[in-house]
């Protein structure tokens, strides 16, 4: 986690990929299956023999240029579950960002949104406690709850108009869902860094991506995001889980996202 929260929209960055020239490498192939619609395993097969040519593979000592001090450390370098966890959190931030430009498009007209959890036996308890609740698309919870909301989080949002919510029996929500816990203290080890994380969300990823796009950090090599939305919605939509709601009516039913932030170096488990 080199990176934080809002510079993940806007640039690219893989933990521990200091020194091996390959973050170039990495982004092309996430872009190639952005625009491509290609899927885990085409990426794999790109990537693979590049990270092992150029030594980012498996365990290895490595000097870590932010505390050279310490010397060399043994640390995991590339793997397939490395990549699994790079290619699902980079395609789904991206198709979160370029999500949240559509729903502002038309906001006008449909001018809420509704958090939508999968509800199975993976679902998170704390994101199971979140379905339902519809507040305004600009209401200020979606700043930090907007999905993904976690590694591997599946929660999606429905847009709705007043009309949708009349016809289907639900009602907006007094305002941001109580939650039974206080957010928790998070120390970033890279940075050292110490912030506030909301109830139910994985550190990294308190933050909507498609609002941290619109304010550009600059100084790095961009990331995946808005610009390719309309090519993922079309290509990757069904996997991504897109949460469709047609023009003239209410929801015609929805998948779920399948999700995580663009720097990744680990995950746990949960949806």
């Amino acid at each position: 986690m080199d990176r934080w929260q809002g510079w993940h929209a806007t640039g690219f960055t893989v933990a521990k990929s200091a020194g091996f020239d390959i973050l170039s490498d990495i982004h092309a192939a996430m872009l190639a299956a952005l625009q491509d619609g290609t899927g885990q395993r085409e990426f794999d097969q790109r990537l693979i023999p590049i990270l092992q040519r150029k030594g980012w593979w498996g365990r290895q000592l490595v000097v870590d240029p932010a505390n050279p001090e310490a010397g060399p450390q043994l640390v995991q370098l590339g793997s397939l579950r490395r990549l699994k966890v790079i290619f699902d959190t980079n395609l789904r931030m991206a198709y979160a960002a370029g999500r949240w430009e559509q729903i502002q498009r038309v906001k006008t007209g449909m001018p809420y949104l509704r958090y939508v959890a999968v509800l199975d036996s993976k679902t998170r308890p704390e994101h199971r406690h979140w379905h339902g609740t519809i507040l305004p698309v600009d209401h200020s919870w979606w700043g930090t709850h907007f999905p993904p909301n976690g590694w591997f989080c599946r929660c999606s949002v429905m847009q709705l108009s007043a009309n949708d919510i009349e016809r289907y029996g639900w009602t907006v929500s007094d305002g941001s869902p109580v939650e039974p816990e206080p957010p928790k203290i998070f120390t970033n080890p890279r940075t050292g860094e110490v912030s506030e994380v909301p109830y139910g969300i994985d550190p990294g990823f308190a933050y909507n991506p498609g609002k941290a796009a619109e304010r550009p950090p600059g100084g790095s090599v961009s990331g995946p995001g808005p610009r390719h939305a309309d090519r993922l919605r079309s290509r990757r939509g069904r996997r991504l889980g897109e949460c469709h709601v047609p023009a003239t009516g209410g929801p015609r039913g929805h998948r779920q996202m399948g999700v995580g932030p663009a720097a990744v170096g680990g995950s746990r488990g949960g949806r």
